[in-house]
């Protein structure tokens, strides 16, 4: 078993995996709530870890920046490695002025310039979207833990410095917030019958210019790591 961007064996993850795309907030969610942590994969020094939460076998693995990295790395885990669950826990800069730092926002549609879904050969525009299993489950965690998180669409841009400009006309269309992932991973998901999910903790706001340091993105997120975590506790209950 194994890739040119993975060595895990066989087996090594878990059915439910939890896809920040900083590796450093990997390992950082893999020692701060994985009891038994253990790394399956650095290659690149993309980490990845299985260990359990509340006796839920879970993973977390780090996605990289961009619709070509998640795309390649969520292919992998649920084509080679019989993943069923992919949650992206990321950051996210508002473009809508209802939004302050630290909000979580959950990505039910995600809108995109890329050209990513042309590889499918639709005789039209596809529009990636959430799970709802997943989307329904994460929103009612959140709502147990007191947060009742805005969701809607995001803008997943394959530009961080745009010289176009015009991001938040998307904010005018009721998109909440701009990130670099999530089309490409709810793609992947649709294409193998799998499920996925993003959840976003917003860092940035392109309204105000306000932004959080980097080190906060890294490891003060975990609010959104464990609404996402107590997710994959619920996803692995048996369907009644």
């Amino acid at each position: 078993m194994g890739t040119p961007h993975n060595e895990a064996a066989s087996g090594a993850f878990a059915k439910t995996v939890l896809m920040p795309g900083d590796p450093l907030r990997a390992k950082f969610i893999a020692e701060t709530f994985l009891a038994d942590a253990k790394l399956v994969n650095n290659v690149r020094g993309v980490q990845g870890w299985t260990g359990t939460y509340k006796g839920t076998p879970v993973s977390v693995m780090a996605s990289g920046m961009g619709i070509p990295s998640i795309g390649i790395y969520s292919h992998e885990l649920f084509h080679f490695y019989d993943v069923d669950n992919i949650i992206r826990v990321g950051s996210a800069g508002a473009i809508s002025p209802r939004l302050k730092l630290r909000d979580i926002v959950m990505a039910q549609g995600a809108c995109t310039d890329s050209n990513y879904a042309h590889q499918f050969g639709l005789p039209g525009t596809f529009a990636p979207i959430a799970d709802f299993k997943l989307l329904e489950t994460a929103v009612a965690v959140a709502r147990r833990m007191g947060v009742e998180p805005p969701v809607g669409n995001l803008l997943s841009s394959d530009v961080f410095y745009n010289k176009m400009g015009g991001t938040l006309k998307w904010g005018a269309m009721g998109v909440l917030a701009i990130e670099m992932e999530s089309a490409a991973l709810y793609c992947n998901a649709a294409e193998a019958g799998k499920r996925a999910l993003t959840i976003c903790t917003i860092s940035d706001s392109l309204v105000t210019g306000e932004e959080l340091p980097p080190a906060d993105r890294q490891s003060t997120f975990t609010q959104m790591m464990k609404i996402a975590l107590e997710t994959a506790v619920e996803m692995a209950k048996p369907e009644m």
